[in-house]
């Protein structure tokens, strides 16, 4: 048995947890999420390895449709699923193009570059809220059947213990919580616009969601609206 935790959060909503050290140091996880779309068309936020567990549930939901680059550091896998899966759209942040060693990956849409209300095909099942305000140009990401928010570093919930359960390397300890001061200092200091910030977390607070679903630390599965409005506080007050 891998790292892997696959784990089916609720209904058509997968996701795929593993040990993940930022700078090999900080122990803080990392996730991908699976979502399987009405038209019977799965979602990815590809954040963690294809490995071989990942990749066999993932064929069970359904055919892979759109491969999703949530920002501009999440990219390290986008390769390997999309040759996992060639015939799914990209969609990702412009400035990922810069960071990438593969400077002609096939992007099909990205966050920054194309119109503001561009729609993509998944918008029936997922909203998206581009944040261009923050340093790493992050998407937040609604999945409306299930109420879900996902997203990758807007927000944390650490520790990352479901992410190290089958980890014997290390013991996450550090905590950073949404209604932390810690945490909220944490999004004013990788805000480089704050009326952008103002404006796209307002957006994502008038969502209806009480799950969120972070590529770093816990799912939060229940009060995720007001965990956001924890977080980001110095922005919707």
């Amino acid at each position: 048995m891998g790292d892997t935790i696959i784990r089916e959060v609720v209904k058509d909503v997968w996701t795929f947890s593993r040990p993940f050290a930022r700078y090999g140091v900080f122990p803080i996880g990392g996730r991908s999420t699976a979502v399987r779309l009405r038209d019977g068309g799965v979602w990815v936020l590809a954040s963690t390895l294809l490995d071989y567990e990942t990749k066999t549930k993932i064929n069970e939901l359904g055919p892979v449709k759109y491969i999703i680059n949530p920002d501009i550091v999440h990219h390290l896998y986008l390769l390997e699923f999309k040759m996992a899966y060639p015939n799914a759209k990209v969609i990702g942040v412009e400035d990922t193009v810069k960071r990438m060693s593969e400077k002609s990956f096939p992007f099909d849409g990205l966050w920054g570059r194309d119109p503001p209300n561009t729609q993509y095909g998944f918008e029936q099942d997922i909203k998206h809220c581009y944040f261009s305000g923050v340093r790493n140009k992050e998407v937040a990401f609604l999945h409306v059947p299930s109420r879900s928010l996902i997203q990758a570093d807007l927000l944390f919930n650490l520790p990352a213990t479901e992410q190290y359960s089958r980890s014997s390397k290390w013991i996450p300890r550090a905590t950073l919580k949404p209604d932390s001061w810690a945490h909220q200092k944490v999004i004013q200091g990788v805000a480089t616009d704050v009326e952008a910030v103002k404006r796209d977390a307002k957006t994502v607070a008038s969502w209806d969601f009480d799950r969120i679903i972070p590529c770093h630390g816990d799912v939060i599965e229940r009060g995720g609206n007001k965990a956001w409005r924890s977080a980001y506080q110095f922005f919707i007050d």
